[in-house]
């Protein structure tokens, strides 16, 4: 009982940073706000990636020490406040404060509370830990379909929706006629403004006060309970960091989390607009037209969440590496349907659910393997390192978009290469060796109640 208390806590503890996979919500408004542009505004969600990634690390770490509890606590909190500081943008218009709030701050609580929590759960389901840390991990890909569901509908986000659709119609509009775009004179008005930095707060304060509360309930077992729960005398691997850096499985794992992370980051950080492209609506971004991909899109998202807890499973029964091949395959496969040239409503939308499916079943994997091989008495520090890979491939996935988009002036150009990376893909999983139990790891074997 007490292991799914702690499991549902750590799935609603990381419902409000998966809000970051949110960003295409806010990334039109911001441009219409402050007349940044888009990649400039893009950029803030690759540095939250990054930083996730080092929070990840830094809070594996320090769990081990000061316990994954503070670790989730804390990691609410940086997140929660760096979402509410953004409401003070109004007065700065600073996108560099933009990319510290946002992107330093709330990125690395993300990290923090994310690998707490999944650090928790993993050592509570030992024998199931595919299903066990997609369990708590889908709440994390659930984040952005709850946030959509609760914004979109409302009355305030309409206003902004307004201001946004004025300002992004007026510069399609000038851009397709070759004449200059008058920031000052389509940017949203005053009003709206002051509603979208309402958001940043409100939302900042509600992800704090159900994330700290849920937080509160994320502990690992102690060592009576850990031996009840894995089973009496039972060995495993446990390896240090250092030791985990000395084995090359570690970079293969590293470069298939990776390569998911960079195929699904390039579509995830600017999808409405690549809907749009696709559905052959380049120019228009009425929230009225029907239909609308920005409403496809956040009613898609529930995928992302639910693909993490079911590849994580199914990985318990037929295999991480199996898993992973048909993972990476599949992803390849939705990438060559959203190159296809359709602009059929149906087969986009299955493009981008298979898409979203597969990225999030990678994440639901992937913590079970890190274990597998290196055990769970450090995986807190293991995985953390791991997550390297996620901010890595944000940053280079974001960086890519950007060259995609300046060469040929559309995001669609990326499809095909990403698919055939994709596909080269499908070799790493398949080259690493099964992970086996064993009373003789490569740097220390210790009982798993030790």
């Amino acid at each position: 009982m007490k292991r799914w208390m702690v499991a549902i806590a750590g799935l609603l503890c990381v419902l409000g940073p998966g809000a970051l996979y949110s960003f295409s919500l806010i990334n039109a408004p911001l441009t219409a706000a402050f007349g940044w542009t888009s990649s400039d505004v893009t950029w803030a969600f690759a540095i939250a990636n990054l930083f996730l990634a080092f929070g990840g690390l830094i809070g594996g770490i320090l769990g081990e020490r000061v316990g994954l509890r503070a670790i989730a606590v804390i990691g609410v909190i940086f997140w929660s406040a760096g979402y509410a500081a953004c409401s003070t943008l109004a007065s700065s218009h600073s996108i560099a404060l933009f990319y510290l709030y946002y992107g330093v701050l709330g990125g690395f609580g993300c990290g923090m509370a994310y690998i707490s929590t999944i650090t928790a759960v993993i050592k509570w389901f030992p024998q199931a830990r595919g299903f066990g840390g997609g369990l708590v991990i889908m709440g994390f890909g659930l984040g952005s379909f709850v946030y959509n569901s609760i914004v979109r509908p409302s009355s305030a986000f309409a206003a902004i929706s307004a201001g946004t659709t004025t300002y992004t119609a007026a510069q399609a509009s000038a851009r397709a006629d070759h004449l200059p775009f008058d920031i000052a004179k389509y940017a949203m008005d005053p009003t709206a403004v002051s509603t979208l930095m309402s958001l940043f707060l409100s939302s900042g304060i509600a992800f704090a006060v159900i994330g700290i509360a849920a937080a509160c309930f994320v502990t690992a077992p102690n060592k009576t309970m850990l031996a009840e729960v894995e089973g009496e005398g039972s060995l495993v691997p446990q390896m240090t960091l250092g030791g985990m850096l000395k084995d090359a499985r570690f970079y293969v794992l590293w470069s298939i989390l990776f390569l998911n992370v960079f195929g699904g980051i390039t579509v995830l950080s600017n999808m409405v607009p690549i809907m749009h492209e696709l559905m052959g609506h380049r120019h228009d971004f009425s929230g009225a037209m029907s239909p609308d991909p920005t409403s496809i899109f956040a009613a898609l998202a529930v995928f992302n969440g639910i693909g993490r807890l079911f590849w994580g499973w199914l990985s318990d029964r037929i295999s991480r590496r199996v898993a992973f091949v048909i993972v990476l395959g599949l992803q390849a496969v939705a990438f060559f349907i959203l190159d296809s040239g359709t602009q059929d409503l149906t087969v986009v939308s299955a493009g981008v659910g298979l898409l979203l499916l597969c990225y999030g079943g990678g994440f639901g994997i992937m913590p079970a393997f890190n274990a597998d091989f290196f055990g769970t008495r450090h995986f807190g520090t293991n995985y953390g390192m791991q997550l390297s890979a996620w901010g890595f491939a944000a940053v280079a996935g974001v960086y890519f978009n950007g060259i995609i988009k300046s060469l040929s002036g559309s995001f669609i150009g990326l499809m095909e290469p990403v698919s055939i990376m994709l596909l080269v893909a499908m070799i790493l999983p398949v080259i690493i060796e099964t992970p086996k139990k064993s009373a003789r790891a490569s740097e220390v074997a210790v009982p798993a109640a030790a």
